[in-house]
């Protein structure tokens, strides 16, 4: 049976609300929770972008079952890797075992803001390989040195490290990626449901491990509500990770998804409150052989409903799948 996370959208509510709607999705019966890593919203009609890390201590607090996870921390540029090691490490303890740390090769949107320029997709991966070997030595425990191609690490270590350490996934939406993450990850993270990742990342060694998928959702008992609201704030996801991964700011999001229009916002996403139409949208992943997919409720402002229709209606339905 595959397992229904929720999202605590950071670019779509404050830090205070985000914990305010994990607790929510604890006690509407989600199975998990992730939250997104972002220094900049999408577009600025979503409106926010507070610090995922400290939202995840709170969060860890305020909650007692639920799994926590970063979904993704590109830990090459806004972050140095050893940091991003103390930061899982500490929210680890701080959850008692509940947190599972995501990674990817990050997006220009969030990284630039360091002045460090943005490198081509070979070099970020490089840097994603080596920044992952860091952690897992850090995880390890002991002192680390390390200097290599992309990161230099003096006399490193972790002195507040949890047992187990956290499981690491690793993002993937291409053949090298899924290499990357099927040899180095412990889960696959994905947002598209996609058979071809899941038997890629099997092949290079992720086979009989977790593998995350994430979906866009608006519920609403007005469709055409839904579809307004999910066009305003979510037009950009139909861009594709080619063009997500390098456009600098959220005007250029703004001026790249001008032409999508509300029909095409409404074939993305499942809109509206059909229980049906949100089943039908998660089974591909399923069918994909994903075993976990975190649903995105669109609109930060518009999560009570949602957790409250989620653990009366949609819940149950999926239970089923």
């Amino acid at each position: 049976m595959v397992q229904i996370g929720y999202t605590m959208m950071s670019e779509q509510a404050g830090p205070r609300e985000l914990v305010e709607h994990v607790v929510g999705a604890e006690r509407a019966g989600f199975d998990f929770s992730v939250v997104s890593d972002h220094y900049v919203p999408w577009l600025a009609a979503q409106g926010h972008a507070p610090n995922a890390w400290a939202v995840l201590g709170a969060a860890a607090q305020a909650t007692s079952r639920i799994p926590l996870m970063s979904f993704v921390t590109c830990p090459t540029t806004r972050y140095h890797p050893a940091v991003v090691a103390q930061q899982a490490a500490t929210v680890q303890l701080l959850s008692e075992g509940r947190f599972r740390l995501g990674l990817g090769s990050g997006e220009n949107l969030n990284e630039h803001v360091v002045g460090w320029g943005w490198p081509a997709i070979d070099v970020r991966q490089e840097r994603l390989q080596e920044a992952v070997q860091i952690i897992r030595a850090l995880f390890a425990g002991g002192t680390v040195n390390h200097h290599g191609a992309h990161f230099d690490v003096e006399h490193a270590r972790l002195w507040d490290l949890p047992s187990p350490p956290p499981p690491i996934g690793i993002a993937a939406s291409g053949e090298r990626s899924c290499r990357i993450a099927g040899g180095l990850a412990d889960l696959l993270i994905a947002t598209e449901p996609d058979k071809d990742l899941v038997e890629a990342f099997d092949r290079f060694g992720g086979a009989g491990k977790p593998r995350i998928g994430q979906l866009a959702v608006c519920y609403d008992p007005d469709r055409d509500a839904a579809i307004e609201r999910a066009h305003a704030q979510f037009r950009w996801a139909g861009l594709g990770w080619r063009v997500l991964a390098e456009l600098p700011h959220e005007l250029s999001f703004a001026a790249a998804s001008r032409f999508v229009t509300k029909d095409d916002v409404a074939r993305m996403f499942p809109c509206g409150s059909r229980v049906e139409d949100f089943v039908a949208a998660v089974r591909p992943f399923v069918e994909a052989g994903f075993t976990e997919v975190a649903l995105v409720q669109i609109g930060g402002d518009h999560q009570t409903g949602y957790l409250r229709w989620a653990a009366e209606e949609l819940l149950p339905a999926l239970r089923g799948l």
